[in-house]
């Protein structure tokens, strides 16, 4: 059995002003003292989680995680080089996106378990409603691999907001799940059998148009028809769990979707066996008017020694042994 983790990182940038981006609004550039004592923390804190997702059940760390809300490949390298993940040897995915604050995805995996064959990257286009601008906003990230002997593809999503509100966003990520859904064609064309891992932080819930109406993901396994795809997140959502919490309203905007290939029976290759949102006690914040809320790691202009606004999400694979 292998952990399969999604996670927004909340802001993970660097102390270093880049010229090129828009970083020094990000909140660790907008601390007057002490940016690399709490850098140093917000690394440590992020590869705790990291390291505790699906570990009562594998016994190990995820095989592969997902990332968002990354500023480079520097914070990647001082992530997977803490004390606590080092061992586990954590090879790296990365592409910078054309993001205006320069923030990315990446993927995450061990070497161990997990090879890539091929990555790339597909560029999401979105023009402002009112002046038909061009926003920048990040890349979707696709990479085929093995885990272990089994063909898999990944695509890592990080879709653009819901500032301006969830309506007048609503088109952007109505783009981001066609961009995605022309990713998936072409992998079925290929292989109608394609094992296919979708994972993000969406901004948008299970329920919502870019993933019923443009992906057609289906709440009940059974439903799900040839090259069509299965959202375990759905039921989740309709039993008011979430991933992150606005206003007093939860919203599972982080979610992993499988193509049925990964939901047939026959187990001598990796299937799907369940989803969960990992929610431990530490990343919950614990009083104040914020109690239950994800315990973030930036708060009132400062670092609260939080870790993110959001819940990670993780998926089991299973196969039987000879």
């Amino acid at each position: 059995m292998h952990t399969i983790a999604f996670y927004n990182l909340e802001n993970l940038f660097d102390t270093i002003n880049d010229p090129l981006k828009f970083d020094e609004y990000s909140p660790i550039m907008e601390l007057k003292t002490n940016r690399t004592s709490v850098y140093q923390h917000k690394i440590k804190n992020m590869a705790r989680v990291l390291s505790e997702i699906g570990k009562d059940a594998t016994k190990n760390t995820p095989a592969i995680i997902g990332v968002c809300e990354v500023e480079n490949r520097n914070v990647l390298e001082d992530l997977v080089n803490d004390t606590t993940l080092i061992k586990k040897d954590y090879g790296i995915v990365h592409y910078n996106s054309p993001d205006a604050r320069g923030i990315d995805v990446a993927l995450l995996y061990q070497k161990s378990l997990f090879t890539p064959i091929h990555s790339k990257t597909y560029e999401l286009k979105i023009y402002d409603d009112q002046t038909r601008e061009r926003i920048t906003t990040r890349d979707q990230l696709l990479v085929s691999g093995k885990l272990e002997d089994d063909l898999i593809y990944i695509i890592v999503n990080h879709w653009p907001s819901r500032r301006g509100g969830e309506a007048r966003s609503r088109p952007k990520r109505v783009a981001a799940a066609k961009l995605n859904k022309r990713i998936i064609d072409s992998l079925q064309a290929e292989d109608p059998y394609a094992k296919i891992v979708i994972m993000g932080d969406l901004n948008d819930n299970p329920n919502n148009a870019s993933l019923k109406d443009v992906l057609k993901t289906k709440r009940k396994r059974k439903k799900v028809g040839n090259k069509g795809l299965y959202n375990p997140f759905e039921n989740f959502f309709r039993d008011g769990l979430g991933t992150t919490a606005y206003r007093d309203s939860w919203s599972l905007f982080d979610q992993i979707i499988v193509s049925k290939p990964l939901l047939d029976r026959d187990y001598s290759s990796f299937r799907y066996y369940k989803v969960g949102v990992f929610n431990k006690n530490y990343i919950i914040t614990s009083t104040g008017k914020y109690k239950g809320y994800p315990f973030r790691s930036w708060s009132d202009g400062g670092f609260s020694n939080g870790f993110s606004d959001h819940f990670p999400v993780y998926l089991y694979l299973i196969k039987e042994v000879e």
